[in-house]
């Protein structure tokens, strides 16, 4: 009788998997392939995304380094969160806004938050303007506030990286305005990772908007967090980086919330706008997304069927 009741589970979980064409659930004897998601990859540019404990990143497309726009910025949140950790409701030091970063405001052909010199902000407001609206003079000057120059920080960057083992990954600048900085989906997936076990960078990205005294109400680029369980984490686009986006969700699961992680990168087609190309990537993110929910679905119902048996 057990054996007959455990051949019934993975006779239905299997099914469910493959009418969904993503392969076995996990647990229906597969592992594997039970992480198969690729019929919902993009067709275009990389892509690459993992469930929570059901095995490594699924991952598709061209599979080399391609410019990462400001997707770059988590990193540099990661990296300045490493050397001045944030505790909960923590706002951490006060940073003043020297001269540069408040001429960069200026510059039309990026994304910037207008500042006065001689302002200043808590480490945790200048996150949250550097992470929602992706201001770039925010970032560089952070950098410079963590390492003495952007230099000294790009080799933090780089050097953090390779700790966390990403191979393909070259930084040039803390905003990812330079077209150098260059990573693939697979290598950013690892830093998603990292960075969601940061719970002060964790908490900035979740947020749709916030409002920041002595500049006004700041809106996330991230769209996606309109999704049901989206709680992150960074867009990213540019003429020759096309739409990026590095997101994460926390998607039921039973009795559980499983952290599903994706990145979208170089899509768009070449000949659209920035607001194409970002719609591209989300586009590619909600199907994804889409196909993770499915997929966990049909573990609950295997699951759910073999606990009636």
């Amino acid at each position: 009788m057990v054996l007959v009741g455990a051949l019934l589970v993975g006779l239905l979980a299997a099914g469910l998997a493959f009418g969904l064409g993503l392969g076995p659930v996990p647990g229906a004897g597969d592992a594997e392939a039970g992480n198969r998601l690729e019929s919902a990859l993009p067709k275009t540019g990389q892509a690459a995304v993992e469930i929570e404990g059901m095995g490594g990143p699924v991952a598709g497309g061209e599979r080399k380094r391609v410019p990462i726009a400001s997707v770059t910025k988590v990193m540099t949140a990661y990296v300045v969160l490493s050397g001045h950790p944030l505790r909960a409701g923590e706002d951490g030091p006060s940073i003043e806004i020297d001269r540069t970063a408040s001429n960069e405001s200026g510059n039309r052909d990026e994304s910037t938050v207008y500042l006065g010199e001689g302002q200043r902000f808590s480490q945790r407001r200048m996150l949250q303007l550097m992470l929602l609206p992706s201001a770039n003079n925010v970032a560089r000057l952070l950098a410079r506030w963590d390492a003495g120059s952007e230099d000294a920080f790009v080799r933090k960057m780089n050097a953090t990286a390779a700790r966390l083992g990403m191979r393909d990954t070259v930084y040039t600048g803390a905003s990812g305005y330079e077209a150098s900085t260059v990573s693939t989906a697979v290598d950013q997936l690892a830093l998603a990772r990292a960075a969601m076990r940061e719970p002060a960078l964790a908490a900035v990205v979740a947020a749709k908007e916030a409002t920041v005294p002595g500049v006004g109400v700041v809106r996330n680029t991230n769209r996606l967090l309109d999704e049901p369980d989206v709680v992150g984490l960074k867009t990213g686009s540019s003429t020759p980086a096309g739409g990026a986006l590095m997101w994460a969700a926390r998607v039921p699961s039973g009795d559980r919330a499983r952290l599903v992680l994706g990145v979208v990168l170089r899509q768009g087609g070449s000949e659209a706008g920035l607001d194409r190309k970002l719609g591209a990537a989300f586009d590619g993110s909600r199907r994804l997304l889409a196909a993770a929910r499915r997929l966990l679905a049909a573990q609950n119902a295997a699951q759910s069927a073999g606990d009636g048996l």
